[in-house]
Parts: structure tokens; sequence; C-alpha cells
């Protein structure tokens, strides 16, 4: 059974998916329409579920400039590709930040086979839990912004709140 509920921040609605094994996604509300992205016939509203009582104490913590001491359990899916980059990704302190050619060079030497900036880019764009799964932190080369999932504003927004420095 999937569960779902949504959190108010700074950055407008989040809604909070999860099932009983962990925290599947977060989804920044629709601009246009106002609209859940996602097919919600077989998803049942609960604020009960410890996984999102956790995620939404979480999310309270981080939105008041605080770098929470914990992370609800994540369920995260994907190929083995995109798992390796959002484990390198998790990884990423507060604060900190990584581009999307050091994340490839690093996987480059943990496959032992190419990994290109632009396959990083690919599944940094399909993380299903952002902020959590923290690819805010990724930028490109010159701590440039680039592309985010919720839109630049937003990633600046999170930059800002952890104090992180880049260029436009």
């Amino acid at each position: 059974m999937q569960y779902m509920s949504y959190y108010d921040s700074p950055l407008g609605k989040l809604y909070i998916m999860a099932h009983e094994n962990g925290l599947t996604n977060i989804i920044f509300e629709q601009e246009e329409g106002n609209q859940l992205p996602v097919n919600v016939k077989d998803i049942e509203f609960s604020d009960d579920l410890p996984i999102i009582q956790d995620a939404k104490l979480w999310l309270s913590l981080y939105f008041s400039g605080c770098n929470p001491d914990f992370m609800p359990v994540l369920s995260l899916d994907g190929t083995d590709f995109r798992m390796d980059v959002w484990n390198v990704v998790k990884e990423i302190p507060y604060g900190k930040t990584m581009t999307y050619g050091e994340i490839a060079q690093l996987l480059s030497k943990k496959r032992g086979k190419k990994a290109s900036a632009q396959a990083v880019g690919g599944a940094v764009g399909n993380n299903p839990i952002p902020i959590m799964v923290p690819c805010h932190r990724v930028l490109g080369s010159g701590k440039t912004i680039t592309g985010y999932t919720g839109g630049i504003d937003k990633k600046k927004f999170l930059l800002e709140l952890e104090k992180i420095e880049f260029t436009e």
C-alpha cells in the first residue's frame, strides 16, 4: 500500500509518499494548475504512518536551518547506475557541494567503467526524494546552478539555506 501526506514548506506544498518500508517520494506541488503529478487512485492519505511523521519532523528541522541528525528510512528504486549516483548524493554533507563531473569521476573509479557528467545529471534529475537525497547540492563546473526538479528558484533557496556559495 502506498501512503501520502503533505508538508507546507517555505517552497510550497511538498507531497510525501511512502510505504511500510520507507519513504518513496517527495514531490513539489506543480505550479501550473496545482495538480499532483501522480495517479492518486490507489494511495491512502495518512499522517499516522511513522515514516511520514519522521519525514515531516526531518523537513521541519531542515527548513528551520538545522542539519537533522537523523534520516528517515528511504526506499529508493532505480537502475543500478541511478542507485549508485543517489548513494553518492546522499553522502554530500550539509553545506557542501559536488559537481556532476566529480560524481562521474568517483563512479568511474568505483564501477571500473566511464561515467559521464551528463549521465550523472540524468540520474540526479530523476531523484525521487529531493531535499533528503540532496541533489540541490550538485552543481555544474565552476559552482554554477543547473536544473532542478522543483525549479532553479527552489534550488537557490535550498543552497542559500545551507549557506552554500554558487554562481548563476
